[in-house]
C-alpha cells in the first residue's frame, strides 16, 4: 500500500535519517516525561502511596495479558519491502481481536486478583483498565507508515496530545476526588485520545479482513512467544512484590523505579525506537550499513546515558527526600541499585532493535526466558529477607546477564569482533567512572537521605554540578589525549551544530511570518 507521508519522506543517508527520527522520539519522551514529572510531585501530594501502589499493581497485571497477546503486525509490516492494503486491513482485524481479548481476559481475572492479593478496590480497577484494552484495538493501523517513513516528527504529535490530555484529566480528578481513581481516568484518555489522533492524522480507513493472515502468521506466533516471555521477565517484582510485601511496598518500588531508569526511558528507548526501522530500512537497502550504525549509535548512547546512570544513582537520597518527601524513603535503595544496572541498558536496546530488524525472534525468545527466569528465581530469593533492596539486587543482576548476552549476539550477527565496540566505549565508560569516584570522595555521592527539604535540595545542587563538570573535562581531555579521532565525541559535536543550524534557519521565518 502506497505510503501517505512516502512523498515527504527526508533525504538523506539512513543513519541521517534515523537519527532525525532518533532527535524527534527523545523530544517526545523529553516533553511529556517534563509534564509527567509535574504531574507525578503534584499527584503524590494529593494522593497516598497505596494509590500509586494499587494502580502500579493493576497496570502491571493488564499490561501483562496485553503485551502476552501483543502479535507484532506493525514490527512486521516495517520490514516488509513492500506491504498491500490486505496485510494493513489484516493487522488492523488482527489488533482489534487482541484488544477485545485482552479486555475480555482482564475483566474475567479481575474479582480473581482482588482476592489473590487480597485487596477489594483492585476489582473495578481491573474493570476500567479492562475497557481501555478493547478500546485500544480500534487505533488506525496505517499510523505505522510513520516509523515505516522514518517520519518520526508525526510520531512526536500522534503521542504527545494524548499525553498531555490524559496528565491534564489525572491532574485535574485528583484535586477533585483525591482517589486512585485519578489515575484510572487518565490511563483511559490517554488510551481513547491515541485512537482519534491515529484518524485524525492518517486517511487510511481500515476494514475488516484476515485475508492476508499466512503473511502475518509466522511472525505473528513467534512474537507473541516472546511477549510471553516478556510478560514473566517485566512483570515479576511488581507481583512477587505485591504478594511478599503488600501494596505500599509496590508503590515504594515503582516510584523508584521511575526515577532509576529515567536515562533509559527518556534517552535510550526513544532512539531505540527510531533505531528499529533504521536498522530494518538499513537491511532492505544497505546489506553492510548495519555496522557503522549500530557502532555510532551504542557509543553516542554511552557518552550520554552511563553518566546520568551514574548521578542519578548517587544522588538517589537527594531526589527522593527532596521530589517526594520523608514517607517515600523506602525507594532509595531502588534508585541507588537500578540506577547502576540501568546503564547497561542502553547496549541491550539496541542490540534487540537490531535482532528484531533482522526478525531474530526466537533468538529474542531464548535470552528473554532466560533473563525472566533468572530474574523470578532471584526475586524469591532475594526479596523475603532483604525487602525491596532484595528486590532491586535481584533484578539489576538479571539486567546485567541479559544484556550482556543481548550484545554478544548482536555483534555475532553484525560479524564484529568485541574489540570493536569497546574501543567506541572505553572513553565514556573511564569517565563516568572517574566522576563515581569523585562523588563518593567528597560524600557528595550515595550520602545517606538529608532529613529536610534545604539540605535536599543543597546536596542534589552540589552533586549535580561537580558530577556534570567532572565528566565533560574527564571525557574531553581523554578525547584531547586520544588526538580526537572520530567517535561519538565528533557525532555529538556535529548534531549541536546541526541542531544549532536548524534553529539559526527558524528565527529569520519566525520574524517574517510575524
Amino acid at each position: 500500500m502506497p505510503s501517505e507521508s512516502e512523498a515527504h519522506t527526508p533525504k538523506g543517508s539512513i543513519l541521517a535519517r534515523t537519527a532525525l527520527g532518533a532527535f524527534w522520539m527523545v523530544a517526545w519522551r523529553m516533553a511529556t516525561r517534563l509534564l509527567g514529572l509535574v504531574s507525578t510531585l503534584i499527584l503524590v501530594r494529593l494522593l497516598v502511596p497505596e494509590d500509586f501502589g494499587l494502580i502500579a499493581l493493576a497496570a502491571s497485571f493488564a499490561t501483562a495479558l496485553n503485551v502476552a497477546l501483543t502479535l507484532g503486525v506493525e514490527e512486521q509490516i516495517i520490514r516488509a519491502r513492500a506491504p498491500d492494503r490486505a496485510m494493513y486491513d489484516t493487522g488492523f482485524t488482527l489488533n482489534l481481536l487482541r484488544g477485545v481479548l485482552v479486555g475480555a481476559l482482564v475483566w474475567a481475572a479481575a474479582a480473581p486478583a482482588a482476592d489473590f492479593f487480597d485487596e477489594a478496590r483492585l476489582e473495578p480497577v481491573l474493570l476500567a483498565l479492562a475497557l481501555s484494552a478493547a478500546l485500544s484495538g480500534l487505533a488506525n493501523i496505517a499510523v505505522v507508515d510513520f516509523r515505516r517513513d522514518l517520519r518520526f516528527d508525526r510520531e512526536f504529535t500522534l503521542n504527545l496530545y494524548p499525553r498531555l490530555a490524559g496528565i491534564a484529566v489525572t491532574i485535574g480528578l485528583a484535586f477533585l476526588v483525591r482517589s486512585h481513581w485519578a489515575l484510572v481516568a487518565g490511563i483511559f484518555v490517554n488510551r481513547f485520545g491515541m485512537v482519534v489522533m491515529s484518524y485524525t492524522m492518517h486517511a487510511y480507513r481500515p476494514r475488516l479482513t484476515l485475508v492476508a493472515w499466512r503473511s502475518l502468521a509466522g511472525i505473528s506466533a513467534w512474537t507473541w512467544a516472546l511477549s510471553m516471555a516478556t510478560m514473566v521477565k517485566d512483570r515479576s517484582e511488581s507481583l512477587v512484590i505485591g504478594r511478599l510485601l503488600g501494596t505500599t511496598s509496590v508503590g515504594h518500588y515503582a516510584v523508584g523505579v521511575e526515577i532509576a531508569t529515567l536515562p533509559a526511558t527518556e534517552v535510550v528507548e526513544p532512539i531505540c525506537r527510531a533505531c528499529m526501522p533504521g536498522f530494518a530500512a538499513s537491511h532492505r537497502a544497505e546489506a553492510d550499513a548495519g555496522r557503522d550504525n549500530f557502532l555510532r549509535i551504542s557509543a553516542l548512547l554511552a557518552l550520554l546515558t552511563l553518566p546520568a546512570g551514574v548521578g542519578i544513582s548517587a544522588v538517589a537520597g537527594p531526589v527522593v527526600a527532596l521530589g517526594f518527601g520523608q514517607p517515600w524513603l523506602e525507594a532509595v535503595p531502588v534508585v541507588a541499585i537500578l540506577g547502576i544496572a540501568g546503564m547497561l541498558t542502553l547496549f541491550g536496546n539496541v542490540s534487540t532493535a537490531l535482532l528484531l530488524a533482522h526478525a531474530r525472534l526466537a533468538l529474542l525468545m531464548v535470552i528473554t526466558i532466560g533473563a525472566g527466569a533468572l530474574r523470578l528465581a532471584l526475586l524469591l530469593l532475594l526479596t523475603p529477607t532483604l525487602g525491596l533492596t532484595g528486590a532491586a539486587l535481584a533484578v539489576g543482576a538479571s539486567v546485567l546477564a541479559e544484556h550482556v548476552v543481548l550484545v554478544q549476539r548482536a555483534l555475532v550477527l553484525l560479524r564484529l569482533p568485541p574489540p570493536a565496540l569497546l574501543a567506541r566505549l572505553w572513553r565514556p565508560t573511564l569517565a563516568a567512572g572517574l566522576m563515581a569516584v569523585l562523588l563518593w570522595g567528597t560524600g557528595l555521592g550515595w550520602a545517606p537521605p538529608p532529613g529536610t527539604a534545604g539540605s535536599a535540595a543543597l546536596l542534589l545542587a552540589q552533586g549535580a554540578a561537580l558530577g556534570a563538570l567532572a565528566y565533560a573535562l574527564a571525557l574531553f581531555a581523554l578525547w584531547a589525549l586520544s588526538g580526537r579521532p572520530p567517535g561519538a565525541e565528533t557525532d555529538l559535536l556535529g548534531l549541536l551544530h546541526r541542531l544549532l543550524g536548524r534553529l539559526t534557519m527558524l528565527r529569520p521565518a519566525q520574524r517574517r511570518s510575524a
